[in-house]
């Protein structure tokens, strides 16, 4: 998988492969074939920092929608040679993910493209679950034959098919080709199969059993930690389960490091759980410091941990980092100046695609840090991140004063929902772009129920038509 290489923020292609609502305004305003080049850049090689939790393809799909833009780009991208060596969904995902809004919006060419790559392509089953919900029983059933020829009648393909059938996003395709008198016998085989394996799979727990004792459980932690499978979290809700106040000064020993890194990780996990106000266990995490240690930290939440966490803030080490974060969350009004600061200091030292930033974008919003909108606009405007820029814009409602008449007006146009709908709750509407998109919100099926009740809440029945 590849490292995306983001433009800068200034320019078209930066803006489209950020997903801001400007890139689509920018686009529209743009010549036709440089907006269209930039479009299918960002397409073709997906620019998301998290492929799996970031939106583009809604975004994307409206502004070629918009380009009246031709799909030969994308065409050479999925069925190119290299579908027939990278194996990769991030590869061809995101064009897949368009395909299908473009196919809901009734882009014919679209759908035919997607048939074409659920019969031949290496993402098959990308592309018959984006057509499950979007294409005709009569379109699906075509696709049986072409489908089915992946998994040769030998028991390896029979395996393998039964693990399609279980795992499969979508089942309705699956339970068309049932239906098909030349495929029923094999297709309910292989779903009893898969229901097998999945009752064979929860039926042989590999954790704890009834009888296990402190050492048990520490000794499963270790062999988890050993396959290189952390178990310290599930292992601390056992020891929960299983210790007795005779065990305690053995946990208390392995948080302090006498029994091996898993036994003090679970053992600190435990330990915050179970006496979260006891100082002697911030004592612990601070003397170890490590990734277990910030991670039991980070679980609590307590008036010892606040109070721990403003001598911790200035650290410039992770439990600095999560005393800031927990500061963000969890502190008053009185730490609004120690959020201020780590967000400076996060966006001075690690840019504006560090990680820290969620929690302390989220608490300048939270604590309504008047002269943190600054620093906010920044994170807005560079962030490769659309789930961090999301959170900015909402930091920016509680801080900014210019942001109805200002970034808000631009993100009903942004990549992600939750974004669309800040702004449709604070756009001005004395902007003349701001009615018209509201009712193009309001109308659009594939927009979200959450931006489209925001929209209603902004527009009367009269202006929706």
């Amino acid at each position: 998988m590849f490292e995306p290489v983001i433009a800068p923020s200034g320019t078209l292609l930066g803006l489209l492969q950020r997903g801001r609502g400007d890139g689509t305004l920018h686009a529209l305003a743009a010549p036709r074939p440089e907006a269209l080049a930039a479009l299918n850049q960002c397409v073709l090689r997906d620019p998301r920092q998290d492929w799996q939790v970031e939106n583009r393809s809604l975004y994307y799909a409206r502004l070629y929608l918009d380009l009246d833009g031709p799909l030969g780009e994308i065409e050479a991208h999925l069925f190119g040679a290299d579908d027939l060596f990278d194996e990769e969904d991030h590869r061809t995902g995101l064009a897949l993910s368009v395909l299908g809004h473009l196919a809901s919006y009734g882009r014919d060419d679209a759908l035919m493209l997607l048939r074409r790559y659920a019969a031949s392509g290496t993402n098959w089953a990308w592309a018959l679950d984006e057509l499950a919900l979007r294409d005709d029983d009569a379109g699906l059933r075509s696709l049986a034959g072409p489908v089915l020829a992946r998994f040769p009648a030998t028991p390896e393909g029979e395996a393998r098919l039964a693990a399609a059938v279980r795992d499969a996003y979508e089942p309705r395709p699956w339970a068309l080709w049932e239906e098909l008198p030349a495929y029923a016998e094999r297709l309910r085989a292989a779903r009893q199969q898969g229901s097998f394996d999945r009752w064979q799979r929860q039926m042989t727990p590999s954790g704890p059993r009834p009888g296990w004792g402190v050492q048990a459980v520490f000794d499963w932690a270790a062999d988890g930690l050993r396959r290189g499978t952390p178990l310290h979290v599930p292992a601390a809700r056992c020891l929960a389960a299983v210790a007795a106040p005779e065990d305690r000064p053995a946990i208390l020993a392995a948080a302090a490091g006498a029994s091996g890194e898993a036994a003090r990780a679970t053992a600190l996990h435990h330990l915050v759980l179970a006496e979260p106000e006891n100082p002697a266990v911030l004592d612990l995490i601070e003397a170890a410091g490590d990734e277990p240690a910030v991670a039991a930290y980070e679980r609590m939440c307590g008036p010892a941990a606040l109070d721990r966490a403003r001598l911790w803030v200035h650290r410039p080490d992770a439990l600095g980092a999560a005393a800031a974060a927990l500061l963000a969350a969890r502190g008053g009004a009185d730490d609004a100046g120690l959020v201020l600061g780590a967000l400076r200091n996060t966006v001075r030292g690690s840019g504006p695609d560090s990680v820290r930033l969620f929690a302390l974008v989220d608490g300048a919003g939270r604590l309504s840090i008047g002269c943190a909108a600054p620093v906010l606009r920044h994170v807005y405007r560079e962030t490769a991140s659309s789930h961090l820029r999301g959170r900015a814009a909402r930091a920016l409602a509680a801080t900014d004063p210019t942001f109805a008449a200002g970034f808000a007006v631009e993100c009903l146009w942004d990549c992600e929902e939750t974004t669309r709908e800040v702004a449709a709750r604070h756009a001005e509407t004395a902007d003349a772009r701001v009615a018209p998109r509201l009712r193009r919100l309001a109308a659009d099926p594939a927009e979200e129920e959450d931006v489209q009740s925001a929209v209603r809440s902004r527009i009367t029945p009269e202006s929706a038509v």
